[in-house]
């Protein structure tokens, strides 16, 4: 049976899961896409799910293997999943530790609070934007005047996300499907490809690769936005390393 539950899906999950294997701590991670499953540890340590999880679904895994301790090691800015981790782990009585990525210093570009706002921002100019924000954020851009015209994607090649953006309205010719994280070149490459003249971002912490966008849009003379990140409180990775092992030392 394994000890701890992870949701991952970041590079913190991910090392958090190689952390766990080194100390061969039986761990179970939850990730949403195969691409996050690929990067994880094959090992007997760990077990991996597969897949969107409602509060409900979490909930069954938490009772069914009688999970004592649950770490949310999810994006930043998938509020949606933290709020149903919490839910699933007050529901069933375990321990709740949220890995909070570090920050990047944002001191660069315009900071757009929310996601109404930086439609708002990009509605009032014609520029040609290149979208680093990830698929979650695909919809709601579509509420950019002339998108289709304006908005180059970049996001991660998983299934079906062409046809989706496509289906979507926009222009196939504009989607640029590669995994990141990206140097500062391989964004001035995609920055000129896409003859961008606004990036768009999440403060997505040094792992996230957000200082190379930074230097990249400054060196390409562009604008630069980014979507602030929600404000929350948790533990850094060395922390909730330090936590596990004191727990679980002697697995």
């Amino acid at each position: 049976m394994c000890e701890l539950l992870i949701f991952g899906g970041t590079t913190e999950g991910r090392k958090l899961a190689e952390f766990c294997d080194e100390k061969n701590i039986p761990t179970r991670i939850c990730v949403t896409t195969d691409y996050g499953a690929e990067l994880l540890p094959k090992s007997v340590n760990i077990k991996i799910t597969v897949g969107r999880l409602d509060v409900v679904q979490m909930r069954e895994i938490i009772i069914e293997n009688r999970y004592r301790y649950v770490v949310d090691a999810t994006h930043p800015y998938a509020v949606e999943a933290t709020k149903n981790i919490k839910s699933a782990c007050a529901e069933t009585d375990v321990e709740y530790i949220r890995l909070v990525r570090e920050s990047a210093e944002v001191s660069d570009g315009i900071i757009a609070e929310n996601m109404d706002v930086l439609v708002d921002i990009l509605n009032r100019n014609e520029k040609i934007i290149l979208s680093t924000l990830g698929s979650k954020e695909i919809a709601r851009l579509t509420e950019v005047r002339n998108f289709r015209e304006r908005i180059w994607l970049r996001v991660l090649p998983t299934d079906n996300i062409r046809s989706f953006c496509v289906n979507l309205g926009y222009d196939e010719n504009r989607l640029i499907l590669r995994k990141g994280p990206f140097t500062e070149e391989e964004n001035i490459s995609h920055i000129r490809q896409s003859g961008a003249e606004i990036i768009v971002t999440k403060e997505s912490g040094v792992t996230g690769g957000y200082p190379e966008k930074v230097s990249a849009s400054e060196k390409c003379g562009i604008d630069l936005i980014v979507l602030k990140r929600p404000s929350e409180k948790g533990s850094n990775i060395e922390e909730v390393k330090k936590f596990i092992e004191k727990i679980y030392g002697g697995v």
